[in-house]
């Protein structure tokens, strides 16, 4: 098969892309390959009863599949360029938020309608953090839900599948420049194309690195961020998040002077688990209907590394925190912040008799055990000073899961059209390194898109 324009990962990055060489029916031959299943076969067998942690799938539906790893996050699209990634470095800060904005109207016109955007602009709430030695980062956002995020990817799928072949539960062995574009390897089939775009979002970084060896395409290190997540009455939270929902608190820490961070706000929502690579990690969703909200909230907190020579891993030393994490939980473990505090392992009669009723199935335990110190004793200090802005937040009973970490794809070696050495290869999304954000990532499948129709 010869295609015009192959994407490989169906994330926003890969979606948007899509969309965007197709909307006016121009005559490309579009195709899309994901390891993961279809829209309607991504189901986690989790259901906490009868499954109640992570069996570690084949594939992982929570992280694989059309719609990507964002396709059960609480749908929170953040436009701005003071975080989710370094888009506007390559293409200039307002094509970025111009074309963030445009991802918001395409979400809205696909079934968004009629979610709320908050935004930072104005409010009371940053002067009370500056007080306090926090920092709220400046942002406008949109929160869709799990909910109506999920019914956005059906109606854009429902109206790309007339126009795009796609390729699910097709993972892409290799990529191969040609003398007239690429050939595109999966375990059965070979595919070429004029042009390629990766879109393969962080659950693709192991395979990201492999394919940059084999091509000589640069690389850079990057970041990795490790923390917990934080679960805790949704009324402790409820002045922040009832007028910002998301609000991105930083805190450099006094003993290390180490940058925390809140990250993934969830209002009345649920702890989950994650998969990625084989390791169990923790996440969180929350939704647009109320019949499905919680008593609680739940953000992570999480410490950002930066690495230097010689040490070039940054995820490989987040995924060793990971698994000595699943060594001692078998998953996920809780553990009581008042626990935490006076060096004890949570138990199941504690987290039974706790206030902060939990909304994961997790293993009691003892982060300490898990968490190097530096990271652990920021994560303390920045509770403690979330307390004096949220009274509550180091209340005995709010509960940590761990680890949570978000693992960051080297920087790929692109210019400033995400283009690579190899002319028509671009690489987009997180899985480039240079977004970690939905907003970001969907902004950039859009500015490939236009860059190859522009060449058409």
């Amino acid at each position: 098969m010869k295609y015009d324009v192959i994407i490989i990962g169906a994330g926003p990055g890969g979606i948007f892309a899509a969309y965007e060489l197709t909307k006016e029916n121009r005559d490309l031959s579009v195709a899309v390959f994901d390891s993961g299943h279809s829209l309607e076969k991504r189901m986690c067998p989790i259901d906490g009863k009868k499954i109640k942690s992570c069996i570690n799938c084949k594939t992982c539906s929570i992280m694989s599949g059309f719609g990507g790893a964002g396709a059960f996050s609480d749908g929170k699209y953040n436009i701005t360029n003071d975080f989710g990634g370094s888009l506007h470095e390559h293409i200039g800060k307002q094509k970025a938020i111009e074309l963030m904005n445009y991802v918001d109207d395409i979400n809205m016109r696909f079934g968004g309608e009629g979610t709320k955007m908050y935004s930072t602009a104005g409010t009371y709430l940053k002067k009370i953090c500056l007080q306090n030695k926090l920092n709220l980062l400046d942002a406008k956002v949109r929160h869709l839900g799990t909910d109506k995020n999920f019914i956005v990817l059906k109606n854009l799928y429902d109206i790309l599948k007339d126009k795009v072949d796609f390729y699910f539960d097709t993972p892409v062995t290799d990529v191969k420049n040609t003398d007239d574009g690429f050939c595109v390897h999966t375990v059965t089939s070979e595919f070429f194309c004029r042009k390629c775009i990766i879109s393969v979002g962080r659950s693709g970084s192991n395979w990201m690195e492999k394919l940059c060896k084999s091509l000589k395409i640069p690389t850079k290190s990057n970041r990795v961020d490790i923390g917990v997540r934080v679960e805790l009455p949704a009324e402790i939270f409820s002045a922040l998040t009832d007028e910002l929902y998301e609000s991105k608190i930083v805190y450099r820490t006094e003993k290390f002077e180490d940058s925390v961070r809140t990250f993934c706000m969830n209002p009345n929502g649920i702890v989950v688990n994650e998969n990625t690579n084989g390791i169990v990690t923790v996440n969180g969703h929350s939704y647009e209907d109320s019949s499905l909200k919680t008593k609680n909230t739940n953000f992570a907190l999480l410490v950002s590394k930066h690495f230097s020579e010689p040490f070039k891993d940054s995820n490989g030393y987040a995924e060793s925190i990971a698994r000595l994490s699943n060594m001692l939980g078998g998953g996920v473990i809780v553990q009581r912040f008042g626990d935490l505090i006076r060096g004890r392992r949570s138990t199941e009669k504690r987290i039974e008799e706790n206030i902060t009723v939990p909304t994961l199935a997790a293993t009691p335990g003892d982060l300490s055990l898990v968490l190097p110190k530096r990271i652990l004793d920021g994560i303390i200090e920045m509770i403690y000073a979330l307390d004096k802005v949220a009274p509550g937040t180091a209340n005995d009973d709010t509960l940590l899961y761990g680890v949570e970490v978000k693992f960051y794809n080297m920087e790929v070696g692109i210019d400033d059209n995400l283009e690579t050495k190899l002319k028509g290869l671009y690489v987009i999304g997180d899985g480039s390194g240079v977004t970690h954000s939905l907003s970001h990532a969907s902004a950039s499948g859009i500015f490939v898109a236009r860059q190859i129709l522009g060449c058409e």
